[in-house]
């Protein structure tokens, strides 16, 4: 029996709490997965799960050796990129999760230059607007905007995105642009319903704060979404500057209240707690940061 691929598998059951999701996680058939995990029960010599219909549940003794099996699976890891790392080659995969438009915007068109300079690293990248859970889904990294929800987790603040309020020169003309924030009560606004703050807001301006509640024509849970409400004039949006970047520079979205600023959002990596982050996983993350801190369009770099 290979007993790292065993203690691998079990790991991978334990978290996702079923054979079918372990499976799919691994990439192989589920009877295999649930095939190891017997083996290496019948080799300890006590049962790690308790199967039912509907779910499993670690034992006792369960419980104990996921403790153990991870702190192993991460020293085999470190021991591998260790000896990799003195020629900076790492391999493996790395899966890395983050919202729709941020990622196919910023991210994913510079993977290839990782890629290129990691031959045997694979990367899959997960896509929702949703703070999905990185154990759950088995994600090694999320990006994520905002204030985070989860001291569970490690975190590195990367960037901090401008927010700004746009609305295109069709639906300006039909409507009074805004010179101060309560003029937002007369507009049509359009809510990232996942957003921080819900529908109040706070401005800084020369003369003090403002805080403003909008009424939401429009409240959808994907930024795309939002990107297509505004393009289409449905109304104003407080939105990151980068999700306008294309139409901000050409002039088909337009900035008001640009004496008025709203607090920036924090942009982290987010990895999951509790265990040693690997060699590969931190050269991805400083890539990430340094391709970030290239954008120089509504995201500020950290200055350390």
């Amino acid at each position: 029996m290979n007993l790292i691929m065993s203690m691998r598998y079990f790991v991978r059951v334990y978290e996702m709490g079923s054979f079918s999701g372990a499976a799919k996680l691994l990439d192989v058939g589920q009877s295999a997965v649930s095939k190891v995990v017997a083996q290496l029960e019948q080799e300890l010599g006590v049962p790690l799960l308790v199967r039912s219909t509907r779910q499993l549940t670690p034992t006792e003794q369960g419980r104990v050796f996921y403790e153990h099996a991870t702190k192993v699976l991460e020293d085999v890891e470190a021991a591998v990129a260790s000896v990799g790392s003195m020629s900076q080659s790492f391999s493996g995969q790395i899966r890395v999760g983050g919202t729709l438009t941020f990622m196919s915007q910023y991210i994913i068109p510079k993977l290839p230059l990782f890629l290129n300079e990691h031959p045997a690293i694979d990367i899959s990248v997960h896509l929702d607007d949703r703070n999905v859970g990185l154990i759950e889904q088995g994600i090694d990294l999320a990006l994520r905007m905002g204030q985070l929800d989860d001291s569970g987790y490690v975190a590195k603040r990367i960037g901090r995105c401008r927010r700004v309020v746009v609305g295109t020169p069709s639906y300006l003309a039909k409507h009074a642009a805004p010179h101060k924030p309560e003029d937002l009560t007369d507009h049509s606004m359009v809510v990232f319903s996942q957003g921080e703050g819900g529908e109040r807001f706070t401005f800084e301006g020369l003369r003090g704060s403002k805080s403003v509640s909008v009424r939401p024509r429009l409240r959808i849970n994907a930024t795309e979404g939002i990107r297509s409400a505004v393009l289409a004039g449905a109304g104003l949006s407080i939105a990151t500057e980068w999700m306008f970047e294309a139409e901000l520079k050409s002039g088909a979205v337009l900035k008001v209240l640009d004496d008025w600023v709203l607090p920036d959002l924090d942009l982290w990596a987010v990895m999951p707690g509790g265990r040693r982050i690997s060699p590969k996983i931190r050269a991805f993350v400083e890539f990430i940061e340094a391709q970030v801190n290239a954008t120089r369009f509504g995201i500020n770099p950290i200055k350390e």
